[in-house]
């Protein structure tokens, strides 16, 4: 199988992770692709209508894509239980919240990287930089016994969220008001799939 990837997208990095922590990267190519929002490249069009990374290629069915739906997919494919059925719903609910603190910082990091300045709207990126700061709150007020334990996928998804956050967003401080969740992370980006998978 070939997974297209840009190595800076945290949906891209959520997957990368994943491929290690279950012993995949025997069986998953990891392809890099030159895309953006406004030209995406004809190979991952070819893969996903959507022209979004990560997409994952496979010799034996059409191509997947949508990073939820390849991790469950890998996750399958492996048996590594990273979806445990005993709390499936709140996990779920974890990865849901990353991903939408990836997709509010993510598009604020659009704002300003593809408009010319004249066309950003600040007003834009502070409404998108609200919605990930609730999710980060609403994670370490409520949701960090869910981090703790037995590797899963919300844990995954939230690490590659803050990390973005890191990567773009620093001056955002998001650690103020959030030592529980700023300790966890620091911890958890010492594990070998995160260094390895870190955006050079």
């Amino acid at each position: 199988m070939q997974l297209l990837i840009s190595p800076a997208s945290p949906f891209v990095r959520k997957v990368r992770v994943l491929l290690r922590e279950a012993d995949l990267m025997d069986t998953v190519e990891e392809v890099v692709v030159s895309t953006t929002p406004m030209n995406s490249a004809s190979e991952v069009v070819a893969a996903n209508p959507m022209g979004k990374i990560p997409a994952l290629i496979r010799p034996d069915g059409p191509a997947i894509y949508d990073s939820r739906v390849i991790t469950r997919f890998l996750d399958d494919h492996a048996g590594a239980g990273l979806y445990p059925q005993s709390r499936i719903w709140e996990i779920l609910t974890l990865e849901a919240t990353a991903d939408a603190i990836m997709d509010a910082t993510v598009s604020m990091a659009y704002e300003v990287r593809l408009r010319p300045e004249e066309q950003q709207s600040p007003d834009w990126i502070e409404a998108q930089w609200a919605k990930a700061a609730r999710g980060i709150a609403a994670v370490n007020n409520r949701w960090m016994s869910h981090l703790t334990g037995p590797l899963n996928i919300g844990q995954i998804g939230m690490a590659c969220a803050l990390s973005y956050i890191d990567l773009r967003h620093d001056a955002r401080g998001w650690r103020d008001g959030n030592a529980a969740l700023a300790e966890w992370h620091a911890a958890f980006s010492a594990r070998d799939s995160m260094v390895s998978t870190k955006p050079a």
